[in-house]
């Protein structure tokens, strides 16, 4: 028996969504060869669950002048993580921070138009008193682009 908080039929209508990003609820359900009520009411049932997290356009920053993407891991002074994340929410190149095990206690994903432009961003950082240390690689290509499928499949079949 299956632990999975999706079904095949979740699994299936997710990466057909996602092969189809535009496609409308009557199109979904004729591919899927399904009623609509019950393509509509999966929609809203793993919106509601969170496993649909949006429904807007995947914006490339390279395509909008930020072709440079770097992961900054910062070291933050003890006690002073909220500090350090309302000045990192300011910065509009910064597009996530999430926290981190290990040697550092944020790590964000920056994009910039330019490598002069991401030293300034990493100097910007480090004007927040909250902020010990930065540590900065530059992603040179995407060996392997954000995917989702598999890890349906592989949740389906455990």
């Amino acid at each position: 028996m299956s632990t999975s908080p999706i079904d095949p039929l979740d699994a299936r209508l997710l990466t057909t969504m996602r092969r189809n990003p535009r496609i409308g609820l009557t199109e979904l359900a004729r591919k899927l060869g399904v009623a609509r009520g019950t393509v509509q009411a999966r929609v809203e049932k793993l919106t509601a669950r969170g496993v649909i997290a949006d429904f807007g356009p995947t914006v490339a920053p390279a395509s909008v002048g930020y072709p440079i993407l770097a992961f900054v891991q910062l070291q933050i002074a003890q006690g002073r993580l909220a500090e350090a994340v309302v000045a990192l929410e300011v910065l509009p190149e910064i597009l996530e921070v999430y926290g981190t095990s290990g040697s550092s206690d944020l790590m964000c994903r920056v994009v910039a138009r330019s490598t002069e432009q991401l030293q300034e961003i990493i100097a910007r950082i480090l004007t927040s008193p909250a902020v010990r240390r930065t540590d900065t690689t530059i992603a040179l290509s995407t060996q392997v682009p954000y995917r989702i499928e598999p890890l349906l499949r592989a949740a389906v079949d455990s």
